[in-house]
């Protein structure tokens, strides 16, 4: 993980890039437009630093530059490319990844959804014995693959060929045909009242029929997803039995998965996972 040295209180500490640009992603978006040397000396570092920061921000949408600073972004129609998803808050994904097999027993029915976070369960999945997956995400297929014990089922139909996924046409029907243990999907955003948003009614289409046939629900998004606009509506935080980030998540949140029950498992630094025992219990 790239870091920066920085002073806190006097003494130097590192700081991870990554964490620096959640950190002025949530700012921004909390207090509005932000110069750029205001973020600089704020988190102790070059201006040069920052503008890196910003710049791979505003990549995504979610920020958007003005002379001298940053302010929030618009809400995209079109999601990221997936290869520029692939190394995106990747750290964040590979400890959320790291919680989610923690929490999934050797011998489970799977569902795995689309989406870069999944493809990070599944990698982190491939070395359990006796996983019974059913996809719609080739590289989750792929990643699971070299695990001879793993038996792997996938959606036909037409691919997207950078995403490596099937999402439309004959596929809309593939997660009616099973009844698993567990689903495991990601989502485009998350609104501030908890509806899901995603990129395409085709999209939103799959995960709903994945969410409907699993008995439990895991939702995983690093912390980036809160407050990302996307233009389908669909479902609510709520629905999940469990959501794994990386991150506190906003206050609003916290307060929806509460009064629904739905565990909140936050993958912590140094491999740390904090989560309930009760994680593998059925709602």
């Amino acid at each position: 993980m790239n870091t920066e040295k920085r002073r806190d209180g006097g003494k130097e500490v590192a700081v991870a890039a990554e964490d620096r640009a959640q950190a002025i992603l949530q700012w921004v978006r909390r207090d509005g437009f932000q110069t750029i040397e205001a973020l600089a000396r704020h988190f102790g570092v070059t201006p040069q630093t920052v503008r890196r920061d910003v710049n791979a921000i505003c990549e995504t949408g979610m920020l958007r530059r003005r002379h001298g600073g940053v302010e929030a972004g618009a809400s995209s129609p079109a999601n990221l490319a997936y290869p520029a998803r692939q190394v995106l808050n990747l750290e964040a994904k590979r400890r959320i990844a790291a919680a989610v097999a923690s929490a999934v027993p050797p011998g489970a029915s799977l569902f795995l959804g689309i989406g870069t976070t999944p493809e990070q369960c599944a990698l982190a999945l491939a070395g359990h014995a006796g996983l019974r997956v059913m996809t719609n995400n080739l590289n989750v297929a792929l990643a699971l693959a070299v695990n001879p014990d793993c038996k792997i089922t996938i959606a036909g139909g037409a691919m997207r060929n950078l995403d490596r996924d099937v999402v439309a046409g004959e596929a809309q029907d593939f997660f009616e045909r099973f009844a698993v243990d567990i689903g495991i999907y990601g989502v485009g955003g998350v609104a501030e009242d908890g509806t899901l948003l995603d990129f395409s009614q085709d999209e939103l289409e799959m995960r709903q029929s994945l969410t409907r046939n699993c008995r439990q629900r895991y939702l995983v998004l690093d912390n980036s997803k809160f407050g990302r606009g996307a233009t389908v509506r669909g479902g609510n935080i709520a629905e999940a039995s469990a959501v794994f980030t990386e991150h506190a998540v906003p206050e609003g949140i916290a307060a929806i998965l509460a009064r629904s029950g739905t565990q909140l498992i936050v993958a912590g630094d140094a491999g740390e996972t904090l989560f309930p025992s009760t994680v593998n219990r059925g709602r």
